[in-house]
């Protein structure tokens, strides 16, 4: 079962997991001369990626990558890319090495052989992945009733290409098999709608009714949630 942190607001969770991760990473770069971390997209992750950007860390250690990318231009609104370099990769901490999912391939399917080869040369575990959650109970780009979903839940591949059944852009995402693949597991939830999503996904289940299960529900990695009202 997952370690859960209570908060009464989404800013007080971020600084918290902001601090958290910062720990995580100083300790990596003392032990083993470079840091890992892998984010998620969205509203949620900003003011945790803004936070951390200010830690007093040797930036030029640590590897940031994504958990999932829109196949858009980095330019977009719709990009993570982009979302970590305005957020993230700020002053001193522009100073570390971002892995793209994003290329010039014409399509995700086309271009996630590209990916798979730079994610096979990151310092795996990854020290921290930072997921999301959708109110659908999606992870990554892992969604309900998508049609790459068996593939990213079974895969021995690091990562994979995949249409959602009704958001837009076509994805590159990591697959279960890389998220389990780290050496701990965030994720903060905020809101009621997507508590009750988190309490149901807890409950026990099929994973590919609620993907997020597939973290919830193992013991294999640690994983630490931090739970907001608002």
């Amino acid at each position: 079962m997952p370690t859960e942190h209570l908060f009464a607001t989404g800013a007080e969770a971020a600084a918290d997991i902001a601090a958290r991760i910062a720990t995580i990473l100083s300790d990596a770069m003392a032990e083993r001369g470079v840091a890992s971390i892998a984010v998620s997209g969205g509203r949620s992750p900003r003011p945790v990626l803004e936070a951390l950007s200010k830690a007093p860390l040797d930036w030029t250690k640590l590897v940031v990558t994504l958990v999932d990318e829109r196949w858009v231009e980095p330019v977009s609104a719709d990009s993570n890319e982009r979302l970590v370099r305005e957020t993230l990769l700020q002053g001193p901490a522009a100073a570390a090495r971002f892995v793209p999912m994003k290329n010039d391939a014409v399509n995700a399917y086309a271009g996630q052989p590209a990916v798979e080869a730079a994610f096979a040369d990151l310092p795996w575990p990854l020290d921290i992945i930072l997921l999301g959650m959708g109110d659908d109970g999606h992870t990554a780009s892992l969604f309900p009733e998508g049609r790459e979903l068996a593939d990213g839940l079974s895969s021995t591949a690091l990562t994979i290409a995949a249409t959602p059944p009704v958001a837009p852009h076509q994805r590159i995402s990591l697959t279960a098999h890389a998220i389990l693949q780290s050496r701990h597991v965030f994720l903060q939830i905020g809101g009621a709608g997507k508590k009750a999503v988190y309490h149901r996904a807890l409950a026990g289940g099929a994973v590919e009714e609620l993907p997020i299960r597939l973290a919830l529900l193992q013991d294999a990695v640690p994983v630490k949630v931090w739970i907001s009202e608002a």
